[in-house]
């Protein structure tokens, strides 16, 4: 089997990469969008803290069902474009941090057999609950890279 302990730590660390390099961000910069309808750092830190609740509710799904249907997650249709922007960030990163403790929490405590349990997933012809978190890891860090492009963007144009 993979290795769930390398999945809980990835999980587990990001907070502590992701909350401090948001708060590097300038405050010019934070709600700059790069071009319209791509997220500023803003709103990629306020979607991680979105996205808990949805990976709880799957979860749960493969702790309760023998084959669980997961179903696509567009973040566009949960929220629609610019109302993260009207989020509070230290909300959300508080949020973030919060809910990533007791997910850690809650899968350090899952048997090796709900780790291989499989789903039904729309899109992906394999769907584990070791590849759910381990995609979710994987999330964090792809929105902490586009925060640091945004961090360290030379030229904006006129669109922010």
């Amino acid at each position: 089997m993979r290795d769930p302990a390398a999945v809980i730590q990835a999980l587990e660390n990001a907070p502590a990469v992701i909350i401090p390099l948001v708060r590097e961000v300038p405050r010019e910069v934070l709600r700059r969008r790069p071009a319209p309808g791509r997220w500023s750092a803003h709103e990629h830190a306020c979607h991680l803290a979105d996205v808990h609740a949805l990976f709880f509710r799957r979860l749960e799904q493969f702790l309760t069902e023998a084959r669980p249907r997961i179903r696509p997650f567009d973040p566009a249709a949960q929220r629609p474009d610019g109302e993260l922007l009207g989020v509070d960030l230290d909300d959300a990163l508080a949020r973030f941090a919060e809910d990533r403790r007791a997910l850690v929490a809650r899968l350090r405590e899952l048997s090796p057999e709900v780790w291989r349990r499989e789903a039904d997933h729309d899109e992906y012809s394999l769907y584990t609950c070791f590849i759910m978190f381990r995609h979710l890891a994987l999330h964090d860090f792809l929105h902490a890279y586009r925060v640091e492009e945004l961090l360290l963007k030379k030229d904006w144009d006129g669109n922010g």
